[in-house]
């Protein structure tokens, strides 16, 4: 998820950058090994969440990766395995849209044109030289697991505090207080990567 300025000299085609905006940040939460009535609730909860596959949220976002970043307002809309994210930093008014839809990814905002391909992850690597676990995240982001191999922790209320997953901690720092409870703020690194959300609204989880 990238808006914005030169990743880097030898990336002409990426994005301009704007002035990085802090994206406010509570305490992290005390963790805990989850017991077994944790273990349920996250199972009981992703399977609630499996059963709603279209949902949508706006925000802000913040990405960095080896020190080069930015951030910008982003709308994240999700229909089963097709998505549609559009990003947009106020100051340079640069814009940005990355799509998936029957399989097909599309990257838009580029300079020389749309760009496609099959895997959304790796068009968007390609073009920017950024790493965003698009799939992935679109579990995280709504406080699950995206696979059978993730471990979490939990808060004291028995949410998930961390989730540990294909190389990435994702840490959750603020809820909402629907039913199911949706994340408002989700920190996501691995390495020299990290992915900053802050949500303000939710439709559908």
């Amino acid at each position: 998820m990238i808006l914005l300025k030169s990743l880097a000299l030898r990336r002409s085609r990426a994005f301009a950058l704007g002035a990085c905006l802090a994206l406010a940040a509570c305490a992290p939460v005390a963790t805990r090994t989850p017991a077994a009535a944790d273990n349920d609730a996250q199972a009981a909860r992703e399977t609630a969440l499996a059963a709603t596959t279209s949902w949508s949220f706006s925000g802000k976002v913040a990405v960095s990766q080896a020190g080069n970043g930015g951030s910008a307002r982003i709308d994240w809309t999700q229909a089963g395995a097709d998505f549609d994210i559009r990003l947009a930093a106020p100051v340079t008014r640069q814009s940005w849209r990355l799509s998936r839809h029957g399989g097909r990814a599309r990257l838009e905002g580029l300079d020389g044109g749309p760009r496609e391909g099959a895997d959304a992850e790796a068009l968007l690597l390609d073009a920017t030289g950024w790493q965003l676990p698009v799939d992935t995240l679109a579990a995280w982001v709504r406080g699950a697991r995206a696979g059978a191999g993730a471990t979490f922790e939990s808060d004291p209320l028995g949410r998930p505090a961390l989730v540990r997953e294909q190389g990435w901690t994702v840490e959750y720092r603020d809820w909402d207080a629907g039913s199911p409870p949706l994340p408002l703020r989700v920190f996501a690194r691995k390495d020299t990567a990290s992915v900053r959300l802050v949500i303000e609204h939710w439709s559908a989880p």
